[in-house]
């Protein structure tokens, strides 16, 4: 069986470092906001080079965190892309604004820059762009645009721990960037986890407010805020992975390059790396017409597969709902129905990569 993810091979390696952090956390005794969230923070701030960075329960909250912080709420717009994971759009509408869909490239299935500006309307407060399995969004005219019309920049890092755009870290271009360290993420704790990191002092002292009740001072409350701390036995766990991220990331980008000679001449399309960017492969995701086939030949053979994601958000249920269609996002909806993601881990081996590459070339 090759799966997705194995999270089991990375802890048996930290296995020893990883105990000790555990058992060091557990005789301290400081569970919520304790010195190894304090650390982690300082730690995830200076490997991005940027002076804060805000430990919170999950990805989710990190965005919603932000997006509050920024201001967003009720009667604002918030341009998006479509081709990603709901939580993205989710907390856009959970902090009262409306998600604004923008179509994607093809090649790196990021937002389309020139997709953006038809879409800005007077309502229109940010842009969040999300840097999806792992390849950076195209940032510079990102940047123009949101100048040109005083918006907010809000990065979704969710997969991106470690990429980098035009030598900069995925997260430090805009107003504020969002990560979840959910388990199989290139940076992961073992249970939920999330951080904001900032430029601005403003921003970061009205998310360390909201996440805390709305908090400054102990039981003085100045606005209806959330209980999203970052766990400190999670923050331990992330200190011992944290050194390792570029380590861990150079593997998965191997990886990569030998599934890219491994599935040359195919009748598919390979992840691509744009020039300037650093693609941290969260996920390796082809796009292939006969994807059903590719599925099934794999999982008869013990290897899994997935498809993230088969319904764009523009087309989810709750989102028509609310919002009614949209439209010009074809190359989403494209994407969609071709995308497939094969296993993708740093301890993923070589022979395991020929497997996977043996049972692709067989399908017909």
């Amino acid at each position: 069986m090759i799966p997705m993810v194995d999270l089991k091979r990375q802890y048996t390696r930290l296995k020893k470092e990883i105990d000790e952090a555990l058992g060091r956390a557990l005789e301290e005794t400081q569970f919520i906001l304790g010195p190894n969230v304090e650390a982690l923070e300082r730690e995830v701030a200076a490997y991005h080079g940027l002076p804060y960075a805000l430990g919170c329960a999950n990805g989710t909250d990190a965005l919603l965190l932000a997006l509050r912080a920024c201001g967003i709420g009720p009667g604002d717009e918030v341009i998006t892309t479509p081709f990603t994971f709901i939580a993205t759009a989710e907390t856009i509408a959970l902090a009262g604004a409306r998600p604004v869909f923008a179509d994607i490239c093809p090649d790196t299935f990021n937002i389309d820059p020139e997709k953006i500006a038809p879409k800005i309307t007077p309502k229109t407060k940010a842009i969040l762009p999300v840097h999806l399995f792992g390849h950076p969004a195209d940032m510079a005219p990102i940047l123009d645009i949101a100048r040109g019309h005083h918006l907010k920049v809000i990065e979704d890092c969710a997969q991106a721990f470690g990429a980098s755009y035009q030598g900069q870290k995925a997260g430090t271009f805009g107003d504020a960037g969002c990560f979840s360290f959910f388990p199989s993420k290139n940076l992961g704790c073992y249970g939920d986890g999330g951080m904001v990191i900032t430029k601005s002092e403003d921003l970061s002292s009205k998310i360390k407010m909201l996440r805390n009740h709305g908090s400054r001072a102990r039981y003085y409350h100045c606005e209806v805020g959330y209980n999203s701390r970052l766990d400190e036995i999670q923050a331990a766990i992330l200190r011992v992975k944290l050194p390792f991220i570029d380590e861990f990331n150079d593997a998965r980008r191997a990886n990569a390059s030998w599934y890219g000679s491994a599935l040359a001449g195919l009748d598919l399309r390979l992840p691509s790396e744009r020039p300037g960017c650093r693609h941290v492969y969260h996920q390796f995701t082809l796009c292939v017409q006969h994807r059903q086939k590719i599925a099934d030949a794999l999982a008869d053979a013990g290897i899994a597969s997935a498809v993230y994601y088969p319904v764009p958000l523009h087309l989810q249920e709750v989102f028509l709902k609310m919002y009614g269609p949209q439209k010009n996002l074809d190359v989403s909806e494209a994407c969609a129905r071709e995308v497939l993601s094969l296993p993708m881990f740093p301890e993923l081996t070589g022979e395991e990569i020929r497997r996977v590459a043996e049972v692709i070339h067989h399908v017909r």
